[in-house]
């Protein structure tokens, strides 16, 4: 007995050990991970004068509306392509269709290969797993003279409509539908008279709703600050049709323009969206990435 007793002591002692040492490896990966927005955040508020002598600071200063105001100035005169409404509105107008395309069409084609069963299905997906390991610089330059050649530059369609393939999408929700979808439901809709689309989209979308959402958040970051594809499609550069972060790029690339607090602030203020977005999605990241990361 009291043999028993010391080995569950002992192995209480350890499950203790572990989970002291797993929390506070989780400690220093959020302070790790928190810790460049947090000195992002507090060089938006200081000036260039203290940015320069002080280097990294962790208390806020008292210049964050003035290094805005530094913005509007320079805009105003001419010398940065920076408004950041016009920016919102055009990162929004691509960011928001993009993430709804994206998460659509992948639930849909998930849903395809899980619930029916037709010729070629592994082959299929296997294509899909293949196009999703072609990195989008090794297609850029067909992507543009294509783009060209349909007279699609200078226009948002080219960042928008491609985000309907989106195979890294695809992967995920098929695993998550493999690890927590039941077809048995599918099959009681069909005998009830339900048609495939209103299955799909009354009894498929609300139980993936876990993966929708976290799919959401990672393509919505991902078009939001996107800079290459939008930088090679929209050639012309006016300012009323530039992305955030195309805008926060003619700032921080400015050498005669080296104001440190203001293009902080610019850097600040085209991440609130995401921050948000994350914020408002966030509680069904561990669900979602839990289930979709199940190994078949």
């Amino acid at each position: 007995m009291s043999t028993q007793m010391a080995g569950t002591k002992s192995n209480s002692q350890m499950i203790k050990v572990r989970t002291t040492l797993v929390t506070i490896v989780m400690v220093l990966l959020a302070i790790i991970s928190l810790l460049p927005i947090y000195i992002l955040v507090v060089n938006a508020t200081r000036d260039t004068f203290d940015i320069s002598k002080q280097g990294i600071s962790l208390l806020p200063g008292l210049n964050l509306f003035d290094n805005i105001k530094t913005l509007m100035t320079w805009s105003e005169e001419g010398k940065v392509q920076y408004d950041a409404f016009i920016g919102y509105r055009n990162s929004a107008v691509i960011a928001f269709s993009t993430t709804l395309l994206t998460v659509l069409f992948s639930a849909m084609t998930a849903y395809g290969i899980v619930v029916y069963d037709f010729r070629f299905k592994n082959a299929a997906y296997t294509i899909i797993l293949a196009v999703m390991m072609i990195p989008v610089q090794v297609t850029s330059v067909g992507f543009y003279q294509f783009m060209s050649k349909l007279g699609l530059t200078d226009s948002y369609l080219p960042l928008i409509l491609p985000a309907i393939a989106a195979p890294s999408v695809v992967f995920f929700m098929r695993q998550y539908m493999k690890s927590s979808f039941p077809l048995e439901i599918v099959e009681a809709a069909r005998i009830d008279g339900c048609g495939e689309y209103r299955t799909f989209f009354t009894i498929g979308i609300p139980m993936m709703k876990p993966a929708i959402a976290v799919q959401a958040i990672f393509a919505f970051v991902a078009n939001w600050n996107n800079y290459y594809t939008p930088s090679m499609i929209l050639i012309s550069r006016e300012k009323t049709q530039l992305t955030l972060p195309m805008m926060v790029n003619t700032i921080i690339s400015n050498d005669k323009l080296a104001d440190f607090g203001a293009n902080y602030s610019a850097i600040m203020l085209s991440i609130i969206p995401v921050v948000i977005v994350y914020f408002i999605f966030s509680k069904f990241i561990v669900e979602g990435v839990a289930l979709g990361g199940v190994k078949e």
